[in-house]
């Protein structure tokens, strides 16, 4: 056996076999062991970021000795109430909330691959502890899946001229919930390897504002070399971000909407830091804070640059790449709605508008698909072209898998309904399933599990997916019926969206 695999077993002591102990660089921790699959939760991967570590980039935690119960999930992050999303898991809610979960084969002879997942929910609200993310299921197939929170809304994506005048030198800011992300992966670097993973082969993968935190850890100079493969679920692609301190026409800097924040909270134009780390972490939810607006930052140092930029000059990090989006997305906003969203398509010229109005057929399609193909359809085509371009593994996906049970009129897949699938957690949606949706879900699962494993999803018994590199625009759609290689739907819809961008400059 080789030697580190040795340490690595060695560490994890049987005591009893039920709630095994793993020695971790903070100090021991104890799981459980149920039907085959070790669970370790609420495991602190940075100290609590409050009082004086609040709005500041996470530090080491402090260390312990005797095991640490490992057995029930840590505090979500603060965030507005959940309204029944089921990528929110249960209270209590705190800013003590830097913890991961590891899910593992309770034995294994060799190190196994690592699957880190980042959850979504607008960098608003969610968690890693949703009974809906949980890894065991992924688990059984031979990986190790560790999920994570990150800090969320105004303590995660925020600075105000105080903040900054405190800092020293080169200190990164405004995009803490990033920071936390990297320090998560740190940690996996680090300990994975006494849970049974293997740390040079990490898979980091997300769900919508998880999947933009991928792109964004893919052009991060700091998360370079902690994770070999990325895969991107519904990850938007050509949003632009607030500079940190630069006000730029119709977007306002980070720093700008950090003193709008304080004079709404009652703090006025000459807000202290102190008085900012006073308010009560509720306060912080109001107003709402929005991913358009307040939440996509570049900062100059964890975040450089916006991440099509990046792409564009193919600064991302080579590894390769899963990358996708649902067939019916945001269905229910519609183009003149009062939200960023609905804003999509207001830089249209006459004549760009009247071209798309007649290849989506009409008012109606245009109205139903056009925010979807700004927002989602058309950037992760255009990342999946460059990432190619670059010379990298790129596969493409649609998801169109509808339940038969589907009470939602939205004529497709609806934005984050893969999640229970690629989790082949089917039993969290509590609605009748069908073997078709089993089937599927299984699909979803193996790909993503080979392809962490071997960085390519393709494997035996399941219909070939075609690499973007030598399968210029195609992809492989999950249907009802199966997966099916195929070209990409509605180039011409696309292709329009995407010359209106180069036009725009995005």
């Amino acid at each position: 056996m080789h030697l580190v695999s040795l340490l690595a077993a060695l560490m994890i002591v049987q005591t009893p076999v039920s709630r095994p102990v793993v020695q971790t660089s903070s100090g021991p921790v104890q799981g459980v062991v149920t039907d085959g699959i070790q669970r370790f939760q609420g495991l602190p991967f940075a100290a609590p970021p409050v009082g004086p570590l609040r709005w500041r980039p996470p530090q080491p935690t402090a260390s312990w000795t005797e095991p640490r119960d490992a057995s029930r999930p840590g505090a979500v992050c603060i965030q507005p109430p959940s309204g029944g999303d089921p990528g929110v898991g249960p209270g209590p809610v705190s800013e003590d909330c830097l913890t991961l979960n590891v899910f593992a084969p309770s034995a294994s002879a060799e190190r196994l691959p690592v699957m880190v997942w980042i959850h979504g929910g607008g960098y608003n609200n969610g968690s890693g502890t949703a009974a809906l993310y949980d890894g065991g299921a992924l688990a059984r197939r031979g990986v190790v899946v560790v999920t994570l929170n990150y800090r969320l809304g105004r303590l995660g994506f925020f600075d105000h001229p105080t903040l900054a005048a405190e800092r020293s030198g080169g200190e990164p800011a405004g995009n803490y919930g990033v920071m936390d992300q990297i320090a998560a992966l740190e940690w996996v670097k680090t300990n994975i390897a006494a849970f049974g993973g293997d740390p040079d082969q990490v898979t980091v993968f997300g769900e919508s504002a998880g999947g933009v935190a991928v792109t964004q850890l893919m052009v991060a100079p700091a998360a370079q070399g902690l994770f070999h493969r990325a895969i991107v679920q519904s990850g938007l692609g050509r949003q632009k971000s607030a500079r940190l301190a630069e006000d730029r026409p119709a977007r306002p800097s980070a720093q700008t909407l950090g003193s709008l924040f304080a004079r709404s909270a009652g703090l006025g134009d000459t807000a202290t830091a102190q008085a900012l780390r006073d308010l009560p972490a509720e306060a912080l939810l109001r107003p709402a804070p929005t991913f358009f607006s307040d939440n996509a930052v570049v900062d100059g140092l964890v975040v450089p640059e916006d991440v099509v930029e990046a792409f564009e000059a193919g600064r991302q990090v080579r590894v390769p790449l899963i990358i996708g989006t649902n067939s019916a997305e945001f269905w229910w906003i519609r183009p003149h709605d009062p939200s960023a969203y609905g804003r999509v398509d207001d830089a249209l010229t006459p004549s760009e508008f009247e071209a798309l109005r007649a290849a989506y057929g009409g008012w109606e399609g245009y109205s139903r698909d056009i925010v979807s193909d700004m927002i989602f359809n058309e950037p992760a085509r255009h990342l999946a072209r460059l990432h190619a371009r670059a010379g990298q593994p790129t596969w493409l996906y649609r998801f169109d898998v509808v339940q038969a049970s589907n009470p939602e009129p939205s004529g497709g897949a609806t934005h984050a309904s893969e999640r229970p699938y690629v989790f082949d957690n089917l039993h969290t949606v509590g609605r009748p399933l069908q073997a078709r949706d089993h089937q599927a879900a299984s699909d979803m699962a193996s790909y993503w599990t080979e392809f962490a494993r071997s960085g390519d999803p393709n494997g035996s018994g399941r219909p070939a997916w075609p690499d973007f590199r030598t399968a210029a625009d195609q992809l492989l759609e999950f249907t009802n019926d199966g997966p099916v290689a195929r070209s990409v739907p509605f180039p011409e819809r696309l292709d329009l969206i995407e010359a209106h961008q180069t036009r725009m400059g995005r």
